[in-house]
């Protein structure tokens, strides 16, 4: 395609949205991301949303002029993929009992514990209706892509952003409701 960019230059293509330029980054920085969440527990779906997501924290960085180089482009774009993988490894530790399905009601006696999955209702029927949706369309196995048609958001990276805010909300939901704070002393 063409040969190294400077950062000058990505940041400006970046700022632009210029298809070639998010190609080269894609191209030159997605392995390293790959690599990192690989090594870290990570899945190959997870891969792109953390390349997804630092795509999209990099761009509004550049677009809010908050953007603070002190290394080159690829070292901050890695810490910040970085610093994503890891608040996700936080949240998987801390709340792994959030990752399981929802399973039908004769199955649930020795895959799910009532407490929790009271606790879980509770917070989901305080979620706002379209992050209750898009979860549950997510949990279903429907496609980023026929996410963002059945929603009418714009493009699938939104649609894998808008999935990522719903659950964190979820996670505050939960993490808020008085009895989930009895519920992790139980479990100690």
């Amino acid at each position: 395609m063409f040969g190294k960019l400077t950062d000058k230059e990505l940041v400006e293509g970046i700022r632009l949205q210029d298809e070639k330029v998010l190609r080269y980054l894609y191209d030159h920085y997605f392995q390293t991301v790959k690599n990192h969440v690989l090594k870290n527990s990570g899945s190959e779906e997870e891969v792109s949303d953390v390349f997804q997501d630092a795509i999209i924290i990099l761009y509004q960085q550049i677009t809010e002029n908050t953007l603070n180089l002190t290394t080159d482009l690829k070292g901050y774009f890695y810490g910040i993929a970085r610093n994503i993988w890891n608040a996700n490894l936080r949240i998987k530790s801390h709340h792994s009992e959030l990752n399981i399905d929802i399973v039908e009601e004769d199955d649930s006696e020795d895959l799910f514990d009532p407490a929790l999955e009271k606790i879980l209702n509770r917070a989901l029927q305080k979620l706002k209706p379209d992050n209750r949706e898009i979860l549950s369309l997510y949990y279903e196995g429907i496609s980023y892509e026929e996410i963002a048609k059945r929603m009418n958001l714009k493009n699938e990276a939104y649609a894998r952003r808008k999935k990522y805010l719903s659950k964190e909300a979820l996670i505050e939901l939960v993490k808020l409701d008085p009895e989930y704070k009895e519920y992790q002393r139980f479990l100690k």
